[in-house]
């Protein structure tokens, strides 16, 4: 056994080995904490940073900026105002009798082609399905409540005639009770802007003029020539997208001579095709080449989003001046000419080879009275020259006619059967022509005439099958269509619903209908009891409101 002393000695031992140990850990921990502490520091120390600085260098401006700088102040911001037309009714009932408004819309159209009314668009369908035919700007309502009707509309235009004469485009201005432009030296918290009023417009070209008073000469633009343009040449537009005024985006000319509307109602636009951003908003602002010219009026644009997607469209200068001289003349209104005949674009080869022949237009119409039928040219007969210049398709014949003045005369080349034979034809006011024609076939169906259904209430109608009268237990008219802002249409009626009685009236048939419609006057109050033929289970209907 180990003495006292020994133990004592041993655990002496082991306690200073203890505290030695403990000291070492506490060094080794203090260093790395010392250094852990030195290396944030230094991790942390800024000093050899160097200050940033502006560098005053100059950068040489390109021809981008020279056009905006020179062009802007030329550029104007449009607003427009629809008032509330007066009616007992407040909004639009669908019907089952709830009150929804009428949709906001980006632009408002009245083509023939229109099917929906921004766009919601109205959003004018052409060819390729999602073309957003209009795109001024749509505005909140006015007051900002959900059953106003005042409508505010966003557009653009240019001045050219320093006396305040602004062009831009028809669908900008078309139903508006005010209109309003704004300089771009005016201030942003100003007014509406500049009362302007309308020389003339022509829905044709979707182009209109309008001017504002002014004591000071005002800055203008160059007027371009857009024949001479190329696919590819450099163009920027200037406008009030979104209602952001002096807006300038660029791209190039992606394409000439592009028709979006197919038929009639397109026969008179032949558009430049650009990929410059334009929006809505931008409509009626100008395109410009590089030498400051408008070569376009930024008129619509081809999409899926309401928005850019990279092709947009602008109505050719050299057709804009022919179009404004013809608005700002004693008139008012631009006059084509017009010998009175209908014919279809893009005939196949096959109907070129039974025919015998390559260039030229196939009559499939002549209106009866018209200057054609006058100069002996009939159905089947394919015009191929006018004053000795070959016509190469309808457009060609169009463009070539219409620049004429009525009262004048061409020679007009065509085969029949195979055999050429030539005409003097007089050149007539393509209104006149139309009007006389529509009056010609109002006489030849005189049941068409005094439509009562369709004049004062807007709603076309036609006699409902046996079968569905059976289906129904009932007799009574199905309606085929709805002018958007009548009577019938603020009641929420709709094509395919079927009118039973108006007013207690029995309307089984369409002569019985428009007899009754034909009574009422402004004041009455109408009653219609419907059915709606997909839903016959649901019952009658009965829909009313205060004519007018």
């Amino acid at each position: 056994m180990k003495s006292l002393f020994e133990r004592l000695r041993t655990r002496r031992l082991a306690s200073v080995f203890i505290l030695l140990a403990t000291l070492s850990v506490a060094i080794v921990a203090g260093s790395f904490a010392a250094h852990g502490v030195r290396a944030q520091e230094k991790q942390n120390d800024s000093a050899d940073a160097t200050p940033l600085k502006v560098v005053n260098s100059t950068v040489e401006p390109n021809k981008f900026v020279e056009i905006a700088k020179i062009v802007g102040p030329a550029v104007v911001n449009i607003n427009t105002q629809t008032l509330p037309k007066e009616s007992s009714n407040k909004g639009r009932r669908n019907f089952h009798g709830r009150v929804q408004q009428h949709p906001q819309q980006p632009g408002d159209d009245d083509q023939d082609q229109e099917q929906d009314p921004q766009q919601g668009q109205q959003q004018g369908q052409g060819p390729w399905g999602d073309i957003f035919r209009f795109f001024g700007g749509q505005m909140p309502d006015m007051e900002g409540g959900e059953n106003s009707q005042v409508r505010e509309s966003l557009g653009s235009g240019f001045i050219v005639d320093p006396k305040g004469y602004i062009i831009t485009n028809y669908h900008v201005v078309e139903k508006a009770d005010k209109i309003y432009v704004k300089l771009s030296t005016d201030p942003d918290n100003a007014d509406e802007g500049r009362p302007a009023r309308v020389i003339g417009t022509d829905k044709a070209t979707d182009l209109a003029v309008i001017k504002i008073e002014t004591s000071t000469p005002l800055p203008t633009v160059k007027l371009g020539n857009s024949d001479t343009t190329q696919v590819g040449d450099w163009v920027e537009a200037i406008g009030s997208p979104f209602a952001l005024s002096q807006t300038v985006t660029a791209g190039i000319i992606s394409a000439k001579n592009r028709t979006i509307e197919p038929g009639a109602s397109g026969q008179f636009q032949h558009f430049i095709q650009t990929d410059a951003a334009i929006n809505p908003g931008n409509s009626g602002g100008p395109l410009l080449n590089m030498n400051g010219e408008v070569i376009g009026v930024n008129t619509a644009i081809y999409t899926q989003s309401a928005g850019y997607q990279g092709i947009g469209f602008a109505m050719p200068s050299n057709t804009v001046v022919d179009i404004y001289n013809d608005l700002i003349g004693s008139s008012h209104k631009v006059t084509r000419g017009s010998i009175g005949i209908r014919f279809n674009q893009g005939l196949s080869g096959a109907v070129n080879r039974v025919y015998g022949f390559k260039n030229g237009v196939l009559v499939q119409q002549i209106q009866p009275g018209g200057p054609a039928e006058k100069a002996g040219l009939k159905t089947g007969d394919i015009i191929t020259s006018i004053d000795g210049r070959s016509i190469k398709d309808g457009d060609d014949l169009v463009n070539e006619i219409a620049s004429r003045r009525p009262g004048s005369s061409i020679r007009l080349s065509y085969l029949r059967d195979g055999k050429q034979a030539d005409a003097t034809v007089a050149i007539g006011d393509r209104d006149k022509v139309f009007a006389e024609v529509d009056e010609h076939q109002a006489e030849a169906n005189p049941e068409d005439k005094g439509d009562a259904g369709e004049t004062k209430l807007g709603v076309v109608v036609r006699e409902i099958t046996p079968a569905i009268a059976a289906k129904l237990h009932n007799t009574g008219v199905m309606i085929q269509s709805v002018r958007t802002g009548s009577f019938a249409d603020l009641q929420g009626l709709e094509p395919g619903l079927i009118i039973i009685r108006v007013n207690k009236q029995p309307t089984g048939t369409k002569d019985q209908f428009n007899a009754v419609a034909s009574k009422l006057k402004t004041g009455d109050d109408v009653v219609f009891e419907i059915v709606d033929p997909r839903r016959p289970d649901d019952g009658m209907y009965l829909i009313g409101g205060t004519l007018q």
